[in-house]
């Protein structure tokens, strides 16, 4: 189990307390996406409770997430990655990534790996690049049931 922080600024919070997500705000989020708009509730919340999320609040208000699969070591995926469009243009999901890559127990990780179309930007400036090796990668891909 990863150690609980919180971080702060103005009225926002990041925390990745498993205590202070919500589900239904969560669900909504990842509805919005392009990405997980056909995931099935069940799927999610079954992807929240085995990974390091982390929220984006403002007040109580849950208005972003980022999920991490992780073995705390070699490997970590980041995904699910979103802040609620009314609160996009403030610098808060660049807030959220610099404060998963800063959390003690990521800061060692070997290998992260993410899926995106659209945020390159956002990511490289954290030192992503495109897979130099993309041929040697595989994937074994299910889709879920009804998609």
């Amino acid at each position: 189990m990863a150690q609980i922080l919180e971080t702060r600024r103005d009225s926002f919070t990041i925390s990745n307390d498993p205590a202070r997500l919500d589900m239904d705000a969560i669900c909504d989020l990842l509805s919005r996406t392009y990405w997980a708009n056909t995931r099935p509730r069940e799927k999610t919340e079954l992807g929240v409770v085995n990974s390091l999320t982390f929220g984006v609040y403002d007040g109580v208000k849950q208005i972003g997430v980022a999920r991490i699969i992780t073995d705390y070591s070699i490997a970590a995926y980041l995904c699910d990655v979103v802040i609620h469009e009314d609160y996009r243009g403030r610098g808060l999901g660049k807030w959220l990534v610099e404060t998963i890559f800063n959390h003690p127990d990521l800061i060692e990780v070997r290998r992260w790996l993410l899926a995106t179309d659209d945020a390159k930007g956002l990511y490289e400036r954290h030192g992503f690049v495109q897979l130099p090796e993309a041929e040697k990668w595989m994937q074994k891909f299910r889709p879920f049931k009804g998609e």
